[in-house]
């Protein structure tokens, strides 16, 4: 009997190659650019080491561990929409899911410890937004509101002004904040998307996701409006602090976004994943040019 088996077909220690995709690496992203951009938007010459350990952190420790708590919570749910998932697979087998979110929410914790106080506060934050979006009482998630924009201000408000302190050694100045918040609210539509793939799961398990409650059309406007919303205003607030032509590049960029939208809504359930894979990196692209714009802007 192999090492992990506790009988033919029935796993008793987790599979590697499933643990990583229990992590979802293509999902760190987010929260490492957004650090990236925070550190940027405070500093041309930076400590590159703990720029490091700060994306670190932010990527593959806490997003990694809000992922596994996310699977593990969402375990029925995707017995039905994606059986083939590590957990309902088999491929993670008893409780080992729950097992690796709470050590991932340790490591995150301890290593927040070391960036001191601001970091540690904000990891906390992070950790207990993580499973209040995913876990009961508070399964943020149910909510077609309140669930995205959590998960957007968890991906991109937060990680962007933690990377910022990290390097002012100080609270972000208010320019700072107010580009970090517009850009994670409008990662609600971001969040949004991510919801078409689910629908069918969501509906039968109650999870009243916006394409659930206002059908893919009207849900995939949302998503839309908000992405855009939160774009002009940051292209508002550069022309105002005298940055004309970080303005007019986010701007271009955005209009490249309205463009690819009119093609998500014309099939939004075919098209989300397809929007979330080229239309957003124009949305991305925009953040660092904001976070360059930012630098010499008085509080």
């Amino acid at each position: 009997m192999s090492i992990g088996i506790t009988s033919p077909g029935v796993r008793r220690l987790p599979d590697p190659r499933a643990v990583l995709r229990l992590l979802k690496p293509w999902t760190w992203f987010p929260p490492m650019w957004a650090f990236l951009c925070g550190a940027v938007s405070v500093a041309a010459i930076a400590d590159w080491g703990l720029v490091a350990l700060g994306v670190l952190l932010a990527g593959p420790i806490t997003c990694g561990m809000s992922q596994a708590a996310n699977d593990w919570c969402d375990r029925h749910v995707d017995a039905i929409n994606e059986p083939d998932r590590p957990i309902p697979s088999g491929r993670i087998p008893g409780r080992w899911g729950l097992w690796i979110a709470q050590g991932m929410t340790v490591l995150s914790l301890a290593v927040g410890w070391q960036l001191g106080p601001f970091v540690f506060g904000a990891t906390v934050l992070a950790c207990v937004a993580a499973w209040a979006y995913s876990a009961e009482p508070v399964r943020a998630k149910r909510s077609g509101v309140w669930g995205p924009l959590l998960c957007g201000l968890s991906y991109e408000t937060l990680p962007w002004i933690t990377g910022a302190a990290v390097l002012a050694t100080a609270a972000p100045s208010l320019p700072v904040m107010a580009v970090a918040a517009l850009y994670g609210l409008g990662a609600f539509g971001i969040m949004t998307l991510n919801d078409f793939k689910a629908v069918e799961g969501d509906a039968q398990m109650g999870l009243r996701s916006l394409p659930v409650t206002l059908g893919p059309v009207r849900a995939a406007q949302v998503a839309c409006a908000v992405m855009l919303l939160a774009q002009v205003g940051v292209v508002a607030l550069l022309a105002l602090w005298d940055k004309p032509l970080h303005a007019a590049a986010i701007a271009a960029l955005t209009l490249v976004q309205v463009a690819a939208m009119r093609t998500l809504l014309r099939d939004p359930l075919g098209r989300a994943r397809w929007y979330q894979g080229m239309g957003i990196l124009f949305y991305i692209g925009g953040m660092m040019i904001a976070a360059f714009a930012l630098r010499g802007i008085g509080v």
